[in-house]
């Protein structure tokens, strides 16, 4: 290798160092660290010539630090560079040497970070400028006076270790401020490997704290995770043409390629990984380093309390937490009398005494239980099962204890099937999680909830297998109904109990699903819904675990909206369940202020509107919160009415959630034909809502024509700027098996945009078919509208006709 990058190097020039510098990168054999090494000697090489070529005079030296300074060059980093001098040359000399050095690095457009300054100036500016520092700390010389450079580093070294009890409290602010601000790697859909918590900074700041001599990181698997970032890094940079660290969606595929792995999610499955091994090797280091610093300063008190003679040693303070299982100094480790080799379910019981207590498990435990506990018999006894929903039962404090065990290979060893799960990434941007995270997340929910049901242990397990099955092909739910019965078996549930989780876990979409896109007036829904779940006990469980799912999901996934339509077809289901009969909605009558409107409207000829707030209801905090605004609207039937309602709403910024479509035939004293009576749940995008009386007017317009209600939703939508990425996938539109009395029922699934159930109506009035009710629920960017739909004379449409309706629509749509 170095005699390819001397040969590579024969021509000094700028010409010569690009050229090499091109050969070099566009090399498939050689990627990863000899690229990077190599990268570097050849830059090196290629500065110290112009250091030569430059006339240097004596007392200067030209020194690499930070990235370059370890000798870790990306194919688009910039180069770290220092002009260190002693004081004694001429300034104008000085600055001369810069000159000659900075500007063919310019010239290639390489980004260059440079300084000119003397050791007590580096050593001063190290002092106060943490960044400056930690990158001093990885100086290394490239040309000059090689002395003066070590010299450098030889103090900055001994400056970071005498002031390692101020400098390493500064650096763990520093890193949990750039965590805040650029959020964890581990979990992000397009995460920036630098800068994000598990990236290369942090990575970098380990280095440091190792540097210090205060405290050590644990090594195991750290390399490789360091290694893997800066290879993406590269992938990356040679992917784009661009010195950029944020893996970008559109990206993903390219860089996945350039390293020789299968698709984007097993690119983002590596870099969680590695993310995930330097996020929990900083977690174990800043514990230590905290734990020694108050080590340190309780020492002086100590020894004033003692006396100067007093010889004797404070004796450490060992709490019992459970069987073979204590706290000591603010963690929880091991008792001296524990055998983890003859107790295998040690493990857990330290688990969820760390995690009842609120308390981390320390690393050396971690490690010996990883390394000594005997395996768990198949099924586990009764005190393991406990064991596990005590620590799922925890809460909050879960999670760091169950990232302690997920470390060390534990969890896998408890539950193979976990593998499967374990960093895989969610490409739904509303999902703020892994799913391996994701399923832990819905536990701590979950604990919250268990006052709410009569088996909170079910509850607990069934919320940390709801997903399991997203590891597997096909649909998760019945993937995961096989893997959960086989997984609650494995922990020793017996068959009832067995049989319940599987139900819970195959059906954990179905209340939520149900309750945001389908009529809940339909007897047709809810005797499906009870159909499916059974039982009360069931009923209750899928309940906890819908709100605990939604709320483990992200903060688009719920609402007090949601919540109250869940708890709506709940409490219908259950009636069902205990042999209530449920009201036949043909039969419902129209509301006092329905047959108000709709005689108002026949009397006028016109719409007529009302606005309501609809009743407050507390949402998961406690605080009230309102449901939204209905929105009734009456006026005499004729065509075009819900893709007039439905534009309106949209050129005034009201999302819909729900509408239903009724005729309503009045005494023939009052007037000749039927009203349309439209009965609305919309929510102000943000603002204010509109007044009554704008609406209406609008709506007047767009029904006579005199207002392009299409136009003025497109000008709208090409005013905003598209951000570039992934294409989103084209709208798909199916005939649902709902089984209804009432309705063919059609779900539209399409990117969600304003103006989609005005183009919606707007298909479906040239389709000549009636809309008897609408039902819109969104998630990220994703809209699933359901269309209740008869023909104009209210009979159902037979299959063919609903297949071809389905067929219609998605082409308009497209």
């Amino acid at each position: 290798m170095t005699s390819d990058v001397k040969t590579d190097t024969e021509d000094r020039g700028p010409g010569g160092y690009a050229a090499a510098r091109l050969r070099l990168l566009s090399e498939q054999a050689r990627s990863g660290p000899p690229r990077r090494t190599a990268l570097a000697r050849l830059t090196d090489d290629w500065l110290a010539g112009l250091w030569a070529a430059a006339g240097a005079p004596p007392g200067t030296a030209l020194v690499a630090v930070g990235g370059y300074g370890r000798g870790e060059l990306s194919p688009r980093s910039d180069l770290d560079l220092l002009l260190l001098h002693d004081g004694s040359a001429d300034a104008g000399a000085v600055a001369a040497l810069a000159d000659r050095l900075w500007y063919p690095v310019w010239d290639l457009g390489i980004a260059l970070d440079h300084s000119v300054r003397t050791a007590a100036e580096a050593r001063r500016t190290a002092g106060e400028d943490l960044k400056v520092q930690l990158g001093l700390l990885d100086a290394r010389p490239l040309a000059g006076d090689t002395g003066l450079a070590a010299g450098l580093r030889t103090t900055v070294l001994a400056d970071w270790r005498n002031q390692a009890p101020r400098r390493l409290p500064e650096l763990h602010a520093l890193c949990r401020e750039r965590a805040e601000r650029s959020g964890e790697l581990q979990y992000l859909l397009e995460p920036d490997l630098k800068e994000a918590r598990g990236g290369l900074r942090d990575a970098q700041a380990l280095r440091a704290v190792a540097a210090s001599w205060l405290a050590d990181a644990p090594r195991e698997g750290l390399d490789d995770a360091r290694r893997r970032l800066l290879d993406a890094r590269d992938a990356l940079h040679l992917a784009t043409g661009r010195a950029t660290d944020r893996l970008a969606l559109q990206e993903q595929d390219a860089v996945a390629a350039e390293l020789g792995l299968l698709d984007a999610d097993t690119l983002l499955r590596e870099v969680y990984e590695a993310a995930r091994t330097v996020s929990y090797a900083s977690d174990v280091t800043w514990r230590e380093v905290n734990r020694v610093l108050r080590a340190r300063s309780a020492r002086p008190r100590l020894r004033s309390l003692l006396g100067r003679s007093g010889a004797a040693k404070a004796p450490v303070e060992r709490t019992p937490l459970a069987e073979g299982v204590v706290e000591m100094d603010g963690e929880v480790v091991l008792a001296l009398s524990a055998r983890p080799e003859r107790d295998p379910v040690l493990p857990l019981r330290a688990a969820a005494a760390a995690a009842q207590a609120g308390l981390p498990l320390s690393l050396h435990a971690v490690r010996r239980l990883a390394a000594a506990a005997k395996p768990l018999p198949v099924p586990w006894p009764a005190e393991a099962r406990e064991e596990l929903v005590t620590l799922l039962g925890a809460g909050e404090p879960t999670v760091p204890v169950w990232e302690a065990l997920e470390a060390e290979g534990l969890i896998t060893r408890l539950l193979p099937d976990w593998e499967r799960v374990r960093c895989r990434p969610q490409r739904n941007p509303v999902h703020t999680w892994t799913v391996d995270r994701h399923l832990v997340e819905t536990a701590v929910r979950a604990a919250s909830l268990t006052r709410r049901v009569h088996r909170p242990d079910l509850l607990l397990v069934a919320a940390l297998l709801h997903d399991i099955g997203k590891g597997w092909p096909g649909d998760h739910s019945v993937a995961g109904e096989t893997i959960a019965r086989d997984m609650a078996a494995r922990v020793g549930f017996d068959r009832a109990d067995v049989a319940v989780v599987a139900t819970v876990v195959r059906h954990h979409l179905l209340l939520v699903e149900t309750a945001t896109r389908r009529d809940l007036d339909d007897p047709a829904t809810v005797q499906s819904v009870a159909a499916a779940v059974g039982t009360l006990g069931a009923l209750e469980l899928l309940h906890a675990l819908t709100e605990a799912d939604a709320l483990a999901t992200g903060p688009a996934a719920w609402s007090t909206w949601r919540a109250s339509l869940v708890a709506d077809l709940v409490k219908r289901v259950a009636g069902v369940l205990t042999g209530e009969e449920l009201p036949d909605p043909e039969a419902a009558a129209f509301s006092a202020e329905q047959e108000r409107l709709a005689i108002e409207a026949l009397r006028t000829g016109e719409p007529v509107l009302a606005l309501h707030t609809e009743p407050v209801v507390p949402d998961g905090s406690g605080e009230p919160e309102p449901v939204g605004v209905e929105l009734l609207v009456a006026l005499p039937e004729r065509p075009g009415v819900l893709p007039a309602v439905a534009g309106v709403l949209a050129l005034h910024r009201l999302t819909v959630r729900a509408a239903d479509l009724r005729a309503i035939a009045l005494p023939l004293e009052l007037g000749d034909g039927p009203v349309l009576v439209l009965d609305w749940r919309v929510a102000a995008e943000y603002g204010s809502l509109p007044e009554a009386h704008r609406l209406r007017a609008d709506l007047v317009r767009a029904l006579d024509g005199s207002l392009d209600v299409g136009a003025r939703l497109a000008e709208r939508d090409a005013a905003y700027p598209r951000r570039r990425g992934v294409q989103a996938p084209p709208p798909r539109v199916t005939v649902a098996a709902a089984e209804s009395r009432l309705a063919t029922v059609l779900e539209v699934r399409a990117q969600d945009a304003p103006g989609l159930l005005h183009r919606i109506g707007r298909a479906l009035e040239g389709a000549e078919v009636r809309v008897r009710s609408a039902h819109v629920s969104t998630l990220g960017a994703n809209a699933v509208d359901t269309l209740y739909v008869t023909r104009p004379d209210g009979t159902l449409l037979a299959p063919e006709e609903a297949a071809g309706l389905a067929k219609t629509l998605e082409e308009a749509l497209r």
